[in-house]
């Protein structure tokens, strides 16, 4: 029992069995006035067809469709009796089968007119409603559902109210009517002359469009006013809706005249510039293109591609989207430097002035640059006698260009550098930041299918700089990131490969462009984090922290002049001694770099700057004790050292960071327990893995220390490195672990003089470890006389400079013995420091800047 309208054409109109025309909207002519229609008698027993995702209601005509098998058997056996027949809405459109249970109980009572079988076993009939009913009961579900029903009437006050209800009914269904194409107009005024309010309700709720749950609220409403009510809110939502999409639909309509009156004037307007002999703009730009290919010096292949672009464009109009995206691949091809190139300035020795110029120290990277000019001289002058020299190497051709990979701390001038290279070697300079790039097109740029597709950096930075050979920077290749959108690093395998970035393939361009005349400097402050095939396509070059005679030196000779520039202030008009230099490099700033020096030293001028604009005239002389004055209270307080490790279990260690070296202390204590080993302080695996092995070498060694050698079973033993918020890992602190846990476990405090770093082995040996210049500069900036390292390590103390090796000692050991032999004090000379006041006073004072604010 499966029923769904059909065919419910607006303009269609159906024919009773007796021939007499019948209205789409089911209103019967009207009899007499004041005559009623005799009641029809109800069988007993009803059959009820259930209807899916319609509402009939009283007083309609409406066709349906029959296509379900016990469905047709009740039309067969309705239309053999008196053709009454109960229509209900199911619940769940989706049941092929609905039970009673699915079905709402009110319906109404329909009288099968006429009856259509088609050829595929299906049924057409329509269905006049008559009047509402309620099922009180279902009486059998088999072979299709039948049910005991009672009339449900609606109830009808008369009265100007109801009047009204219907004429604004009436009058917004003319209205809808108007609005839907596809109805007839003559719909409406047909709707205007029904007087019977129930009647007008249910032939505009047959038409109106409305969800199931909607339609089958109209029906179950028992007043017609408060049927005519939600008719009239569900009527003013649908008006608006068609008045809406009509808007819509004009303006879409509007426009497209608009484009094909454009289409036509132009038309006209060529034919107009033909008749005249004028020439066509369209053809002008061609041909203006064509110009500029010829004379871009494209390589072959490029040149045919832009050619053949051109003339695709030719036949184009430009109206056409096509034509936008064709003149912005031309304009990008003529655009690009394929053969324009700067001369360089193979001067080797101004360059070297330059160089000295724009920055101090740094001779590692001085020195490459001058090998790279000196080279190429050579090469340009020995040109015709390299040229006459055999070769047997076919495949590799001559590289021309650099890349090189500048690795240092932040503010070490890794960026200006480049800038520096640039103008020693008289070429354009470009860069391009990386820091947090993820897409691999941002590279190799967007492929022309893409709507506002464009090429990657690599091509707009050499278009912006109009050279072939610029020095081009990739800032903070250290950073670049990955996602599902691609890696960028693996885009830059093929710009930073002298064998392939001469026919380097942008993804927008899809020709080969020449890199190979490109000096590319990338920077970076680690390389853990770049990936091994792209670390090994380029010279890596470390730049390491300044020391604070380097400092004093940058900042003297660079930073001050620059300051006093930036701050509009004259030579004279302020003067810094050198203590004022160092105090404020050793108690106002602790970085690798320059950068918080620079800002320091212009927080001063900008002072001085302020008192001369209020009329002030004398200069101004900022020593060591006026340095308070201008920068407020030290950032980084002094204190001794020896407060740090005067009491046993604590030892200094060296540690490496991004931005130089820096001093850790490690500290070590026990209490009653079992076995109990904690670590604190953000540690990383590794160096829980060698605290683990100091603490297991201590045990394996405690009776050749005078430790009892049963002391871990009746003890908790807990290692703690400061800065707990700060991370920290690797396996150089190993020595420093076992220093602190011999000092503890035997009462000797640590010489509060001696630093040290070195991984350990369980079998006591002490091995090599990174970092060691910036070690030793943190040591020594410290204010520490001797550092113990590892006896393979000897080779790099040659990277440290000169006055930093003559004020230190360093203690070269192979072994944990030899290393405790230096860094214990031995008891007689602990119990000698300690004064009369219970307090320990150490003979070798020294100080350390502390990390924590003076505040």
């Amino acid at each position: 029992m499966w029923m769904r309208p059909f065919g419910l054409d607006w303009e269609g109109y159906f024919l009773s069995d007796e021939g007499e025309e019948i209205p789409p909207m089911g209103i019967q002519p009207e009899s007499g006035r004041g005559q009623e229609e005799p009641a029809v008698e109800i069988p007993e027993e009803l059959p009820i067809l259930p209807l899916r995702g319609v509402v009939v209601y009283p007083l309609t005509v409406v066709p349906l469709a029959v296509g379900q098998p016990r469905s047709i058997r009740l039309v067969d056996d309705a239309v053999l009796g008196r053709k009454l027949i109960g229509l209900v809405a199911s619940k769940r459109p989706e049941l092929e089968e609905p039970m009673p249970e699915d079905c709402y109980a009110v319906g109404t009572l329909a009288l099968i007119q006429r009856l259509l079988r088609m050829p595929d076993g299906t049924m057409r009939i329509l269905v006049m409603g008559l009047e509402r009913i309620r099922i009180v009961e279902y009486t059998a579900t088999q072979p299709y559902l039948k049910a005991r029903v009672e009339r449900h009437p609606e109830t009808m006050t008369p009265g100007p109210e109801l009047e009204a209800l219907r004429r604004k009914t009436a009058e917004l269904f003319a209205r809808m009517v108007e609005l839907v194409p596809g109805l007839p107009d003559q719909l409406g005024a047909m709707a205007m002359a029904v007087e019977d309010p129930k009647q007008l309700a249910y032939a505009v709720a047959t038409y109106l469009r409305m969800s199931l749950q909607e339609a089958q609220e109209i029906l179950e409403l028992d007043d017609v006013a408060a049927k005519l009510h939600r008719l009239i809110a569900l009527l003013t939502r649908e008006i608006e809706v068609l008045e809406l999409g009509r808007k819509i639909q004009s303006e879409a309509q509007a426009q497209v005249e608009k484009m094909q009156r454009e289409f036509f004037l132009r038309q006209q307007l060529e034919a107009i510039r033909r008749e005249l002999g004028e020439v066509d703009e369209h053809q002008m730009e061609v041909e203006e293109f064509r110009r500029k290919i010829e004379e871009a010096g494209m390589p072959p292949e490029a040149k045919r591609e832009a050619l053949r672009e051109l003339e695709r464009m030719a036949k184009l109009p430009p109206a056409s989207a096509e034509y936008g995206v064709i003149r912005t691949y031309l304009d990008w091809m003529v655009s690009l430097p394929w053969n324009r190139t700067t001369p360089d300035n193979l001067d080797v020795a101004h360059a070297r002035k330059v160089l000295d110029e724009d920055h101090y120290g740094l001779q590692d990277v001085k020195e490459r640059i001058l090998e790279y000019l000196a080279v190429r001289k050579l090469k340009q002058e020995r040109a015709g006698q390299l040229e006459e020299l055999e070769t047997r190497d076919y495949i590799r051709r001559a590289r021309e260009g650099a890349i090189l990979c500048f690795v240092g701390p932040p503010g070490v001038g890794k960026t200006s550098l480049g800038q520096s290279i640039a103008r020693a070697m008289g070429r354009k300079f470009t860069r391009i930041a990386l820091g947090g790039i993820r897409d691999e097109a941002e590279i190799r740029g967007f492929r022309r299918t893409y709507v506002g597709a464009m090429p990657g950096r690599i091509i707009q930075a050499l278009r912006r700089v109009e050279s072939r050979n610029p020095v081009f920077m990739l800032d903070e290749v250290d950073k670049i990131g990955a996602d599902w959108r691609g890696d960028p690093a693996s885009a830059l395998l093929e710009v930073l490969d002298p064998e392939q970035n001469r026919e380097f393939r942008d993804h927008y361009l899809d020709v080969p462009f020449d890199l190979s005349q490109v000096l590319f400097i990338c920077t970076a402050n680690q390389l853990d984090t770049i990936p091994a095939p792209l670390r090994d396509r380029m010279e890596i070059i470390f730049i390491p922290g300044y020391t604070e005679t380097e400092k004093f030196h940058i900042a003297m000779g660079y930073l001050i002049p620059r300051q006093l520039r930036e701050n509009g202030l004259l030579p004279g008009e302020i003067t810094f001694t050198e203590a004022a230099v160092r105090r404020i490099i050793r108690e106002y700033t602790r970085e690798a770099g320059v950068r918080n020096l620079e800002r320091a030293i212009g927080r001063v001028c900008r002072k001085v700057a302020t008192r001369i604009a209020e009329g002030a005239t004398e200069a101004a002389l900022v020593d060591a004790e006026d340095v308070p004055r201008y920068l407020g209270k030290p950032l980084f307080t002094e204190e001794e050292i020896t407060h740090r490790v005067e009491v046993p279990g604590v030892a200094i260690g060296l540690a490496w960071t991004p931005t130089g070296g820096d001093v850790l202390f490690i500290e070590a204590t026990r209490m009653p327990g079992s076995k109990g080993f904690v670590l604190t302080g953000s540690l990383g695996e590794v160096m829980r893995e060698s605290a683990q092995a100091a603490l297991s070498y201590v045990r394996a060694h405690a009776k050749d220390y005078g430790i009892p050698e049963r002391f871990f079973e009746q003890s908790d033993i807990h290692i703690h490195v400061p800065a707990g918020a700060v991370p920290k890992d690797g396996p150089s602190a190993g020595i420093t672990i076992v220093t602190a846990l011999v000092s503890l476990l035997t009462d000797r405090p640590v010489r509060p003089d001696v630093g040290m770093t070195g991984e350990i082995t369980l079998r006591g040996k002490v091995l090599p470890v990174g970092g060691i210049k910036e070690k030793v500069l943190a040591a020594h900036r410290v204010g520490l006389r001797a550092v113990i390292l590892p006896k393979r390590n000897e080779k790099d103390l040659e990277d440290v400079p000169e006055d930093v090796r003559q004020a230190m000692q360093f203690v070269l050991v192979e072994s944990i013995d030899e290393a405790l032999q230096v860094a214990l004090q031995d008891r007689r000379e602990s119990a000698r420091a300690v004064s009369r006041d219970g307090t320990r006073r150490s003979r070798a004072p020294a100080k350390a800047k502390s990390g924590r604010s003076s505040r």
